[in-house]
């Protein structure tokens, strides 16, 4: 891996010493997407965590302090690269499985489709998670030029292996090889670490790269999702860490920090740092039994509190005018703005034909002007029962201005709240109600969800209400069909891919 490295920076040296570098007009564009990192789990939101080239980034950059994300991994990439709500492509409930026949919807366009036709070299490093039971379904065939991954939710670090999820007979048994170099698989990466495969792959990228076409890097990163793994010397960094789940994750974490720098400095040394957008963003909230943290947040991955959904996130560029850079941006911004911003606010393209349900964010970023979402529909999740009308038994929450209104079961145990383990901050277990099925809250006031306003504010219930059914009455049915036994890697060369 030395060695290519070297390689890499040679070639770096070589085309910047070589020829005058002509830059592309268009900005390139960079997306960091991390994998179930938890609200309390980077340095500049006071964890313990060692994360110098993160915070760097953030803090010369623009922080979001009131952006969403969705609870679950399917989800958020849906919605990034779709730009559509879940009530749009069916994929309302849960995440998809190894062996389900199901992606998102192929007649959608992706933000890489829009990209590419601006004139952009698009490419993926990491998790894909939207699905691959059909070829048409695959990264290279939903707008990336190149693709190098897995397809799956997750998977061994160092083997690239998983084992299917058990909804079907002996499914749990079904191991199977998932690390692809476009649409071949990746055998001979069996063995390294993902964090290192990925970061030289990105390196090659740019290193490779003609600085004159402008490019696209989407980067859905598998770290820090579980299985909690990482080399020792990163979790020896944590000895003082006693719970165990929580100091591997740290040095996961930190491990990460240090990808994330050496991405930034190829972009550096490749002369293309200073015309390129950079994003970076959680894809949900951490997983408290995986080691993640949001405290002071309620609740955690696969909620719809906001310890679920509330992101980490940031945009840091030298495009961006000195005014806005080192500061904190508060305006109601949502993961399915990322297509309109990207495609229309930073390359400058059409958005002509295209119905979305994100906004163009480029403005109130850059010029930290008022969002144009004033409210957000973080999702309703009918399966299986899918009544014809909306009714306060669906799980659903919607922010509308300061207000946000919870329905259904929210999920992680009625909201607990979670402090870091051994902190000597004793966890919050709220009583549940049994029948209560309404939950309102002031998020700006009340950014915790400390204190249920819905009896005392019954107009704003029903006004909130009266949105999600109208939400309802706009949705497509879920889809979430079965797992099939044609999935099996047995039956694909010990590997999971396309099966249709």
């Amino acid at each position: 891996m030395k060695l290519a490295l070297f390689f890499i920076n040679l070639i770096i040296i070589s085309n910047v010493c070589s020829k005058k570098i002509i830059q592309s007009t268009k900005p390139n564009i960079v997306f960091i997407l991390i994998d179930d990192l938890g609200y309390n789990d980077v340095g500049y939101h006071g964890s313990e965590i060692y994360t110098p080239n993160i915070d760097k980034l953030a803090r010369e950059g623009v922080r979001l302090e009131n952006y969403y994300v969705q609870p679950i991994c399917t989800p958020t990439r849906s919605q990034l690269l779709s730009g559509r709500y879940q009530i749009h492509t069916g994929l309302q409930h849960s995440y998809i499985r190894p062996a389900q026949p199901l992606c998102l919807p192929t007649n959608l366009p992706t933000f890489a489709d829009k990209l590419r036709e601006a004139g952009y070299a698009t490419h993926a490093v990491g998790k894909w998670h939207l699905g691959f039971y059909k070829k048409e379904c695959l990264p290279t065939q939903r707008g990336f030029d190149s693709y190098f991954g897995y397809l799956t939710g997750g998977e061994d670090y160092w083997t690239h292996h998983r084992a299917g999820d058990g909804l079907l007979p002996n499914s749990n048994h079904w191991l199977g090889m998932d690390l692809w170099d476009n649409e071949k698989v990746a055998w001979e990466y069996v063995g390294n670490y993902s964090a290192f495969v990925f970061t030289e792959k990105i390196q090659q990228i740019v290193a490779q790269h003609p600085v004159e076409q402008p490019f696209l890097l989407y980067l859905p990163f598998q770290s820090v999702h579980s299985p909690l793994q990482v080399p020792s010397s990163y979790e020896e960094r944590y000895k003082n860490i006693k719970n165990t789940n929580r100091r591997i994750y740290a040095g996961m974490m930190t491990c990460l920090d240090e990808a994330v720098g050496k991405i930034v400095h190829s972009l550096q040394q490749a002369g293309v740092w200073d015309n390129t957008v950079l994003i970076f963003s959680t894809d949900n909230g951490g997983e408290v039994a995986a080691g993640g943290n949001n405290w002071p947040l309620r609740g955690w991955k696969r909620s719809i509190w906001e310890g679920g959904m509330r992101g980490v996130g940031f945009v840091n560029s030298r495009l961006l005018p000195a005014s806005v850079q080192g500061t904190v941006n508060k305006q109601l911004i949502h993961v399915s703005d990322w297509f309109p911003t990207l495609v229309q606010g930073v390359a400058g393209s059409s958005l002509d034909n295209i119905t979305l349900d994100g906004f163009n964010m480029w403005k109130t970023i850059s010029s930290n002007t008022s969002s144009p979402r004033q409210e957000l529909l973080h999702n309703m999740d009918p399966w299986p029962n899918q009544p014809k009308e909306f009714n306060a038994n669906i799980s659903a929450a919607i922010r509308v201005g300061h207000w946000k209104l919870l329905t259904g079961d929210p999920g992680s145990n009625n909201g607990q709240w979670i402090p870091v383990p051994d902190s000597g901050i004793i966890p919050i277990h709220p009583l549940k109600i049994t029948g209560k099925d309404t939950w309102l809250f002031n998020i700006t006031a009340d950014p915790n969800e400390y204190h249920d306003l819905s009896t005392s504010h019954p107009e704003v219930v029903e006004e909130l209400m009266a949105k999600l059914k109208k939400y309802y009455a706009d949705s497509v049915p879920v889809q979430y069909p079965s797992e099939v036994e044609e999935a099996n890697p047995a039956y694909h060369q010990g590997v999971w891919g396309p099966w249709q």
